[in-house]
């Protein structure tokens, strides 16, 4: 089905060979040849599930302890529900683009299309790096927590073992990182499940110590808030306020990656239909498991627990997990191997699609030639293979935290992601916006196309402002005392950012695009018709059974 009917087409045809285009954004808008493109290969329930373990990992399971010590549970909860009503806005954002016109260059190729060329290569460079730097750190991770079982195995050779791993799974092309992508997900689901549960028996008395804890830990001298840089600041009020801005920018880093269902519409079967399902689904993932995982947190652990204290300092494994500490305050000892285990899940499985991301984020900026064109070659498969082999390389990275110091390292580039994921939001947003007014300027209604995200136009711009305002305020604490290393790596991507976009656009002389040119039509076509293709191909099926349609809907 067409979304852009064709006298609004030949409108629209007019003005743009009567603007000027420059040949990089024309370049922009065309999608790959048959030989150099992706494959549609994700199937409705891979995308659905891949978007549900994307919005859950160890920023939850390992970081809300750091975030409980600062905030106290009140704090907490509602620091992690703000950035989550956030995020929620952010993806219904890209939701909206993302059915609308699902091309096959990620977030970047919408900056590109709606905004400017220069912010399209700006994004995609920043998001790449965002990749480049996380792939590593979560297979450092799982290399530690393997170590929490043995210790008579080389951390380097487990390292190892992992990274071929996931490039053996990437290699193998889209069908089989989706089976693997699902099943990986639905593992952590059901492990998350598990936590929760365990968190509520816990709290209501099912425990060894028959112990019903109920809201103890929300009052004094537990909570409800946190008292952060108290020692500084000399001022309660001030602290606070202090200790529950710091679970912005804790929450800040744990939502980070729901945004890569925006990578994958390039690889989805029928993206109008399943992007928008799983855009839809990402609220109710957000409050359960998110909201509702800090919220059991802050019943069952105090934020004031020097068991905690430690386990937030530790090393990435099952006693890293505030779950952990949970469990051996009321005598529980058998469940640590089980927490582990489900860590172990959690980071291999981010680690293979943050290997995914990075090589299509790659491959998407080749297409448009903001890369090296060997990167946009793909396989038989529809693998952009010499862009995996690059991202694949970088993995080298975690060799740095063979050795203990390596560790203060890699807690910096924690900081690096979670601002160059901040700036990826905030990108997202600002096309969205453009993307709304340019649907106005070109006469066409919101209410036409095949997903139309809630609370705009205000919901963008009420995301926008609050993601830079934690950015910017994210390093506070690295001024109380100062410590410049964490200042650097806490704010130096920002200009990074700034010399990509102005570098790029003094170099091309790129300008932003005004509302009138903006291209809305160029590759709607092939997607119409890719789309009526897969259509026809599912009716030639016959009608589903009932247990297929149940296995779809789960």
């Amino acid at each position: 089905m067409a979304y852009v009917d064709e006298k609004k087409v030949d409108v629209i045809d007019k003005e743009k060979s009567a603007s000027f285009i420059d040949q990089e954004y024309d370049q922009a808008l065309r999608e790959p040849p048959a030989e150099e493109t992706l494959h549609r290969g994700l199937k409705a329930r891979q995308i659905s599930m891949i978007a549900l373990g994307g919005a859950v990992g160890t920023g939850l399971i390992i970081g809300s302890g750091t975030a409980l010590t600062r905030g106290g549970p009140l704090g907490l909860l509602l620091g992690y529900a703000y950035v989550g009503f956030v995020c929620y806005l952010v993806m219904v954002s890209l939701g909206e683009m993302a059915a609308f016109l699902p091309h096959k260059k990620g977030f970047a190729g919408y900056a590109t299309r709606f905004v400017d060329p220069a912010l399209g290569f700006a994004l995609g460079w920043n998001y790449l790096m965002k990749y480049l730097v996380v792939t590593p750190n979560n297979i450092n991770a799982a290399g530690v927590v393997v170590q929490y079982w043995t210790r008579s195995v080389h951390i380097a050779i487990w390292m190892v073992i992992f990274i071929v791993f996931i490039f053996v799974v990437n290699l193998l092309g889209v069908r089989v990182f989706g089976e693997l992508e699902f099943w990986f997900s639905s593992l952590k689901i059901v492990a998350l499940i598990g936590l929760l549960l365990m968190g509520i028996i816990i709290d209501l008395g099912g425990n060894p110590q028959h112990d019903r804890i109920g809201f103890r830990y929300w009052r004094a001298p537990n909570g409800p808030m946190g008292k952060y840089l108290l020692d500084q600041v000399h001022n309660e009020s001030l602290s606070i306020f202090l200790g529950f801005w710091a679970t912005l920018t804790n929450a800040l880093f744990a939502y980070m990656g729901t945004e890569l269902i925006g990578v994958t519409v390039g690889e989805a079967e029928n993206p109008r239909k399943n992007i928008p399902i799983a855009i839809r689904r990402t609220f109710w993932r957000i409050l359960v498991f998110y909201v509702g995982g800090v919220f059991v947190i802050g019943l069952i652990v105090p934020s004031t627990n020097e068991n905690l204290f430690t386990a937030i300092r530790a090393r990435t494994g099952a006693a890293a997990s505030p779950f952990v500490v949970a469990t051996t305050l009321v005598g529980i000892k058998v469940l640590n191997h089980v927490i582990n285990s489900a860590i172990l899940i959690f980071v291999m499985s981010a680690a293979n699609s943050d290997l995914y991301i990075g090589s299509r984020t790659l491959y998407g900026l080749a297409v448009e030639g903001k890369a090296p064109a060997i990167f946009k070659k793909v396989n038989r498969l529809g693998v952009p293979y010499p862009a995996l082999i690059l991202c694949t390389l970088f993995c080298g990275l975690v060799f740095l935290n063979v050795k203990s110091s390596g560790a203060r390292v890699f807690g910096w580039f924690v900081n690096l992601v979670s601002t160059f994921g901040a700036l990826t939001w905030m990108c997202i947003l600002y096309s969205h916006i453009r993307f709304m007014k340019a649907l106005k300027a070109h006469g066409l209604s919101r209410d036409d196309l095949p997903y139309k995200a809630p609370f705009q136009p205000w919901g963008a711009w009420f995301a926008f402002g609050s993601t830079i305002l934690i950015t910017v305020f994210k390093g506070f604490d690295t001024f109380l005392p100062w410590n410049a290393p964490n200042f650097v790596t806490s704010y130096v991507a920002i200009p990074v950012f700034f010399f990509l976009w102005i570098g790029y656009k003094l170099a091309f002389r790129t300008r932003v695009i005004p509302y009138e040119e903006v291209d809305l039509v160029t590759g709607l076509r092939e997607i119409d018709e890719e789309e009526a293709k897969y259509l026809a191909d599912e009716a030639a099926k016959g009608p589903r059974s009932r247990l297929k349609r149940l296995w779809d809907s789960l």
